[in-house]
């Protein structure tokens, strides 16, 4: 059976969260697999401060985000929630959506209720044929608090995300392919794949690559016209910060 790339890279670790940056491409692992990587506050905590110091790093382009022993994550511990462990601020998908960096979700096996949260927070998300999907948050008698709501109905359409935030019931990776979810479901090592995106990324202009992204993420939610007029603005930042239209140095970064 091969070993997968997260598992290699965790073996021997006590850290619930493994970071390890090669190639301008930060691999963050979560690494609890006993708890089906439940994302404890200490784990949230490490999580936003990895993520913080990243978005400050010019070293790293880019983030790929996953979990160790065949498990994306569960969410939230909720041993701990109910034990009172206390909300944490900012939580991860607020820390991943304010990211101005491209992240890839790499999923293998259960992403739930959180952790979907933190999939759907992601510029998007790779899966292997073994992932599997859902909010459970109805389920265990909690609401939403990461982005769900607003995030999933985004990415698959109200009447779907109404189905699976009620019912709690997962979706394979099949059909979060077919309904828009997933970008790519993946034979073979997702981690490996996600990495081989992530260098194709990393091989192109930052200031191109940030510049987009920041456009899509201001403009979302925005009318078309309002979505064209930032595009034009971060056109023009773009260019200000420039001596040729096009980039020749891949480090290079507009002015703001």
């Amino acid at each position: 059976m091969m070993t997968m790339l997260a598992d290699q890279l965790v073996a021997g670790r006590p850290d619930e969260l493994v970071v390890t940056d090669f190639e301008g491409i930060r691999l963050i692992i979560f690494n609890r697999p006993t708890a089906r990587n439940a994302l404890s506050n200490a784990m949230k905590r490490a999580l936003v401060a990895c993520l913080d110091q990243a978005g400050t790093d010019d070293d790293v382009r880019i983030v790929v985000l996953t979990g160790a022993g065949a498990c994306f994550s569960a969410g939230a511990d909720i041993k701990e929630l109910r034990a009172g462990a206390q909300p944490i601020r900012p939580h991860p998908g607020e820390a991943l959506r304010a990211f101005g960096k491209p992240v890839i979700a790499a999923v293998d096996g259960p992403c739930a209720t959180g952790a979907l949260e933190v999939a759907l927070s992601c510029s998007f998300i790779l899966a292997s044929p073994k992932a599997r999907f859902a909010d459970t948050h109805a389920k265990v008698g909690l609401i939403a608090g990461w982005g769900m709501s607003a995030l999933l109905p985004r990415a698959i359409g109200r009447r779907r995300a109404n189905q699976i935030m009620s019912t709690g019931e997962f979706i394979d990776a099949e059909r979060a392919y077919d309904w828009g979810l997933v970008n790519e479901v993946v034979e073979g090592d997702v981690t490996e794949r996600a990495l081989e995106v992530a260098r194709q990324i990393a091989a192109n202009p930052r200031a191109s690559v940030e510049g987009q992204i920041g456009a899509m993420l201001e403009g979302d939610g925005a009318s078309l016209g309002e979505a064209l007029e930032i595009e034009e603005r971060m056109k023009q930042c773009w260019r200000s910060g420039r001596t040729r239209l096009f980039a020749t140095d891949p480090n290079t970064v507009p002015k703001t």
